[in-house]
């Protein structure tokens, strides 16, 4: 049965997993629920916690033929190395965080049928299974950045977004492109509202129809201005408030100036 995904700001358990005991029924049916889940979920694996059970169970999909390592109260014996890398985890959907983890570590957990085994992990499975265990101490990575990751990582959780983030205000927004295109498209209004000035009544009717586009235009250039000024601005935390109100403040400047310039257009041509 495929299980709802835990996610933050759901806490994992403040004490540890509950270690198997008994290896029964309920366990085989949490272990094939995990795998229903990975499957449905494109993951490479889950901690118990995950799906909402404080078991001590992390169920691992291999990388060939489809088959699955079951793995019952896990316990890392020895670890060696330390490697940085960026990870991401199911239980914080969307986002990443750069950790450092052991290179090797050495594990000992039981399979359904409570036998001893050790196992040997490097690489990218290493740095899997250590994250999933993570879970069955009641932790998370979270836990395991480094005092300059974990304030990083604090503001993509309160903005719900992955894009980098940074500490100071820059002089130069992408935004300010459409803001550009905004002014040359009021400038042909401006031109076009002159040069009616100067024609026949025929020719009226023509300008009349290319400023209604060049309108619409500029009305749909400043809805996107403002829906993607905000988005940019959640990348600059530390000058997000100011940067609100110059947002708002643009586009209100923005919408004056084409009231106006429509309205003399209304009754000059």
């Amino acid at each position: 049965m495929i299980r709802e995904i835990v996610t933050y700001p759901t806490p994992p358990s403040v004490e540890y997993a509950t270690d198997v005991r008994v290896f029964n029924e309920e366990i085989f049916s949490l272990i094939e629920d995990m795998k229903d889940t990975i499957g449905a979920n494109s993951l490479n694996a889950l901690a118990a916690f995950q799906i909402g059970s404080y078991y001590n169970v992390v169920v691992v999909k291999k990388e060939q033929g489809g088959d699955f390592l079951e793995l019952i109260n896990p316990r890392i014996i020895s670890q060696r190395g330390k490697v940085t890398t960026v990870e991401k985890t199911a239980y914080f959907p969307g986002l990443s965080a750069k950790i450092t983890r052991y290179e090797t570590i050495s594990l000992v957990y039981q399979d359904r049928f409570g036998n001893q085994h050790s196992l040997k992990a490097d690489g990218d499975f290493s740095i899997l299974l250590q994250r999933k265990i993570d879970y069955t101490f009641g932790s998370s990575f979270l836990n395991k950045l480094s005092k300059e990751e974990k304030k990083i990582f604090t503001k993509k959780l309160e903005f719900g977004s992955d894009v980098a983030i940074s500490e100071s205000c820059p002089t130069v927004f992408k935004r300010d492109y459409i803001i550009k295109a905004i002014n040359a498209l009021m400038l042909a209004m401006i031109i076009l509202l002159i040069g009616s000035l100067f024609v026949s009544d025929e020719t009226l009717t023509q300008f009349w129809q290319y400023q209604t586009y060049l309108f619409y235009g500029v009305l749909v250039l400043n809805v996107i201005y403002f829906f993607y000024a905000q988005y940019e601005g959640k990348r600059f935390i530390s000058c997000t408030s100011c940067q609100i109100g110059n947002i708002i403040g643009t586009s209100v400047i923005s919408l004056i100036k084409l009231s106006v310039i429509m309205l003399l257009s209304y009754f000059i041509i």
